[in-house]
């Protein structure tokens, strides 16, 4: 793909997969830039997804604690529903999710509207309470029977120890709004607002056809879609595989 976005011409037999020095050039990065403004993109996508990753961990913390170290009438209906929900489509919740938050709530065009649907993340729920569950729970008895809060609970001493599990957190989560096309395409038709994959989405659509090399600007417009989430998991490889937490109980 990267070499793809550097050729003046398209070649796409094998050979096409390798670097050509006569056939390298930068102008289909100026070219998509042109068309949909790149950095503005960019930015949308990360409001997009930042929003949808802070809204995830902060319920998934809140949730995932409740799940694993709290006792409560119906913990296990909850739980139960929690799996169910990862059962069910997105697709199938398109209709009602657009009439509630564009005409109920009148979020058309807005960050928010794009964020609330995935604001709670089943599959970081069920990732945080797995780690909570790990914890040994004298921890958190010595710290009832010392008269602490079940949020500073949380805070001082459970999220030092699942650390690991924000990290999974965040780069699962990272991937389904980076990458969303279907639900910001649909509640948003402001330009301004709309993220990369949406902008890639209406270039290719709408304006590829008039570009003097559309494969060439097509695949720059990909690489700078990719690039941020290859190095987020580059940079958070060694916590995305930690879990050791076995330390927090020894002394």
């Amino acid at each position: 793909m990267f070499i793809g976005s550097l050729q003046t011409s398209p070649d796409t037999s094998v050979a096409g997969a390798f670097p050509n020095p006569s056939n390298v050039t930068g102008e289909n990065y100026t070219n998509i830039n042109n068309s949909i403004n790149l950095l503005k993109g960019l930015v949308n996508s990360g409001i997009f997804t930042g929003g949808v990753i802070f809204f995830t961990v902060i319920f998934g913390l809140l949730v995932g604690y409740a799940l694993a170290q709290m006792q409560f009438r119906g913990k296990g209906f909850v739980f139960g529903m929690m799996l169910l929900v990862q059962m069910i489509p997105f697709q199938l919740l398109l209709i009602p999710l657009y009439v509630m938050i564009v005409r109920d709530y009148g979020l058309a065009d807005t960050y928010l509207g794009m964020i609330l649907p995935f604001a709670i993340n089943s599959t970081a729920v069920f990732v945080f309470r797995q780690y909570f569950l790990q914890l040994p729970s004298t921890l958190f008895e010595a710290a009832r029977i010392d008269g602490a809060s079940e949020l500073r609970i949380l805070w001082q001493i459970a999220i030092p120890l699942v650390k690991p599990a924000i990290v999974t957190a965040v780069l699962l989560t990272f991937i389904g709004p980076w990458n969303e096309f279907l639900w910001p395409f649909l509640v948003t038709k402001d330009q301004a607002i709309q993220p990369l994959a949406v902008s890639l989405a209406n270039y290719i659509s709408n304006v590829s056809a008039t570009a003097s090399n559309p494969f060439g600007a097509i695949l720059a417009g990909a690489c700078v879609l990719a690039a941020p989430a290859v190095a987020l998991f580059i940079f958070f490889q060694r916590q995305f595989i930690s879990t050791n937490i076995g330390s927090s109980v020894k002394g």
